[in-house]
């Protein structure tokens, strides 16, 4: 019998949302079905060197720009909204031309509102349910679960209760029956290796931001006696590895050789995006977090894991060295127990 194709479509916002569906993608395979992935952008080409063998296809970019001066944030978003909604539109139709030429029986889409078809079943997989956007998160909260309701059933990558990663994100006072909480999901896995750097810089995000984050922590280093392996989170097809006085530079690293190196460093400095937080939990991590300037989300979760004694945090424009220190006072990521099988949700298809 043909194996079950289910399309696995994660949001190009970041690599966040391509690297946590890596798990989910594997969890297909192991289970009998044929993932097909669909996206745009690095995290298209993420899941095409983590997964060669599987069929591949390309969506609408959403085009996510972050705003240069942190506090024009959501102003940007607002502005950009028409153009988004526009590529919304855009994957809907090219979803319906996937179903029909590859007879896709199932959908599994992170954060894509256009990529779901009526006549399948179809997961969207958000750790939002709450969208944090300052005086207007009430409307966009609302706003976000009315899409939500549009699919079978919404995925949260977190447990379900007290102990979770998410906080008020993915929580609701009252849940409705098609969320699911399938417990927290990384592609990676805990290894006892001996220290290799000091810090592991990982970058990550729309520019400008990384970029502007990548110029800080050079300046910031330079003169460092620590060892650090700085990892620029851009995917490009030709990797060719640096080095600045203490600091080995790379573009970007894939499967075993990322997992290696988060394992092999004492300290992990990086956004506060959720899929980093859930990577750093798996691998039971010390971390030092600087949230995206003026993304409200970034900037929960890093207050949220300072307030719990987890791990500290600044704003990007006050980071200093000497703040690296902090962590010694905090008792880092723990794994609160990560999905090991997805069999009883896969049974939706």
């Amino acid at each position: 019998m043909r194996k079950k194709r289910i399309l696995v479509a994660p949001l190009n916002w970041g690599l966040g949302h391509a690297s946590r569906c890596v798990p989910i993608i594997k969890g297909l395979e192991q289970e009998n079905f044929e993932p097909v992935l669909a996206s745009d952008g690095n995290a298209l080409s993420l899941l095409q060197k983590e997964f060669p063998h599987l069929k591949s296809f390309e969506l609408p970019s959403y085009k996510i720009e972050y705003a240069k001066n942190g506090s024009n944030f959501k102003l940007k978003m607002m502005w950009d909204s028409p153009r988004i909604l526009k590529a919304i539109k855009a994957e809907k139709k090219i979803t319906k031309k996937l179903v029909e030429e590859l007879n896709l029986e199932g959908i599994i889409s992170d954060n894509r509102f256009g990529v779901r078809y009526k006549h399948l079943k179809c997961v969207f997989i958000t750790h939002q349910l709450n969208v944090l956007s300052g005086t207007t998160t009430y409307f966009s909260s609302k706003i976000h679960q009315k899409y939500i309701k549009k699919f079978d059933e919404c995925w949260i990558p977190d447990a379900k209760g007290r102990k979770n990663l998410s906080g008020i994100l993915g929580h609701l006072n009252k849940i409705n029956e098609n969320i699911k909480y399938i417990g927290p999901l990384s592609r990676f896995e805990k290894k006892d290796l001996p220290k290799v750097y000091d810090y592991l810089i990982l970058l990550s995000g729309p520019e400008p931001q990384r970029t502007i984050l990548e110029e800080l922590l050079l300046k910031e280093f330079a003169e460092s006696k620590a060892k650090i392996l700085l990892i620029r989170g851009v995917i490009e097809e030709k990797d060719q590895p640096s080095k600045m006085a203490n600091i080995d530079i790379e573009n970007y690293r894939y499967g075993r050789d990322l997992e290696d190196a988060v394992n092999s460093s004492e300290v992990v400095i990086c956004r506060s995006g959720y899929t980093s937080i859930l990577d750093l939990a798996k691998l039971e991590k010390k971390a030092f977090f600087i949230p995206t300037p003026g993304q409200f989300e970034q900037e929960y979760l890093a207050e949220r894991l300072m307030n719990l004694g987890i791990a500290p945090s600044c704003s990007q424009s006050d980071f200093t060295l000497e703040k690296l220190q902090e962590s010694n006072n905090f008792k880092g990521l723990k794994d609160i127990g990560f999905a090991d099988s997805f069999r009883e949700f896969f049974a939706l298809f």
